[in-house]
């Protein structure tokens, strides 16, 4: 007979209702209904629910590097990996309904810690991005721009793009995106162009 991991089923039950509810409409009794655990079985797990919360973002920021980190290859150009990457990312916010979740009950509701989740994810995002932006730097790829703000203006472009764009009109492909990224970005960044 199979050892049944409690812990594992809090957490898949906590992450579907936070896709579905949000985090503020979600509670321990739907979480501990879904996971069909007793609500205290919850607790010998997670103190409370912004635990349990931060548990299932750090395995958001875990997948996310991981999608990046398997599309990283050293033959190819900072900017292949950065659009090969951002393909594999698009597929993963596409098919992840709690960071839609979020960002929807960020903008409808502005809760504070769901805004805080984003933050985190960003603030992660942005650690990767800054380390690959030094690394292409280093191999004379980009110009030598201040890497934090490289980073930053890459993660807005992405964002407004893939999120802020939808909101008034059709979203784009993949493909637009990448086209636009590199109009955008890759000109701007290469190191013939700052002589």
């Amino acid at each position: 007979m199979a050892v049944v991991d409690r812990r594992r089923l809090v957490v898949e039950a906590a992450e579907k209702s936070f896709a579905l509810f949000g985090y503020k409409a979600t509670t321990m009794d739907q979480v501990a209904k879904i996971a069909n655990v007793a609500k205290g079985t919850i607790y010998t797990f997670f103190t409370n629910k912004e635990e349990l919360f931060d548990e299932i973002l750090r395995s958001v920021i875990l997948d996310m590097r991981r999608i990046a980190e398997e599309e990283l290859r050293d033959d190819r150009t900072f900017f292949d990996n950065l659009y090969h990457t951002v393909d594999k990312l698009l597929e993963y916010r596409a098919q992840h309904n709690l960071l839609i979740k979020l960002f929807q009950e960020v903008r409808d509701f502005g809760t504070p810690k769901a805004r805080e989740g984003l933050e985190t994810i960003e603030h992660a995002i942005l650690d990767y991005l800054e380390k690959q932006v030094t690394r292409a730097m280093q191999r004379n790829e980009v110009s030598g721009l201040d890497p934090k703000v490289v980073s930053f203006v890459l993660m807005k472009l992405y964002i407004a793009l893939t999120s802020d764009w939808n909101k008034i009109h059709e979203p784009l492909s993949k493909e637009q995106i990448k086209e636009f990224v590199q109009r955008f970005v890759a000109g701007g960044l290469s190191p013939e162009k700052s002589s």
